[in-house]
């Protein structure tokens, strides 16, 4: 099958889970590793101000004096098990998270194809980013340490969603607007048909990647591939 082309692009905008690495990996190995370290975590690190200023952030999202240190951790730990994209946590998971990958228990996934495309793609001139939900911080972390080795330095900026829900337009704007390209030169990758809905609704070039056993839609509105070496840019 040809490679589905996208023209006149300047850069490439990906999600990560479950579009350039396995949604299993941040299910099965990120978020049980921060959910078991984080009230030890939190203990040893109170009085460090970058954590101290999450956890208060934390505590005035749910609705609790953060003077109840137990209270702001319980609550935490249930946004965990209900992978609420709460900022304040996003960022302590990624604190965490620095630690587990500094002492290798563990190396994040990338799908086999990923790192030569985004090579590729690094080679023809075109700008990468990276748009998740998880902190920069632990977006930065993941591509530092992954199973191919450190694929950081591919990127060229990150956004988490401090600029905006994935799900809504203006985020794509914001994004569009800090890297100074108009929203037609710019290809949004991602396996979310929503995500991908707000892209478009910019003027964003969108395809969608349904990694196997995922299938594309058959009445889908994106053009989809099933992995990173079926794109084609120009």
């Amino acid at each position: 099958m040809s490679p589905l082309q996208a023209n006149r692009v300047r850069a490439v905008l990906t999600d990560i889970e479950g579009t350039t690495s396995s949604i299993s990996f941040v299910k099965d190995v990120l978020f049980p590793y921060s959910r078991e370290h984080l009230p030890r975590f939190i203990e040893d690190r109170r009085a460090d101000p970058d954590v101290r200023r999450w956890l208060e952030a934390a505590a005035r999202e749910a609705g609790i004096d953060d003077r109840h240190p137990q209270r702001v951790v319980d609550a935490l730990l249930r946004w965990i098990d209900e992978d609420r994209k709460a900022t304040a946590l996003k960022a302590l998971q990624g604190m965490i998270w620095k630690s587990g990958y500094e002492a290798g228990d563990y190396r994040a996934h990338v799908y086999p194809e990923v790192p030569a495309q985004l090579r590729a793609w690094k080679a023809q001139g075109l700008r990468l980013y990276v748009y998740s939900s998880g902190s920069v911080q632990a977006q930065q972390l993941f591509f530092r340490y992954t199973e191919a080795g450190d694929l950081s330095g591919l990127f060229d900026g990150w956004f988490d969603t401090g600029i905006g829900g994935k799900r809504e337009r203006g985020s794509y704007l914001r994004i569009a607007e800090g890297i100074d390209l108009p929203p037609t030169g710019i290809l949004f990758l991602s396996d979310v048909a929503e995500e991908l809905d707000a892209a478009r609704d910019t003027g964003m070039q969108t395809i969608q990647v349904c990694r196997p056993p995922a299938v594309c839609p058959a009445f889908g509105t994106h053009p989809c591939v099933v992995d990173f070496a079926g794109i084609a840019v120009a």
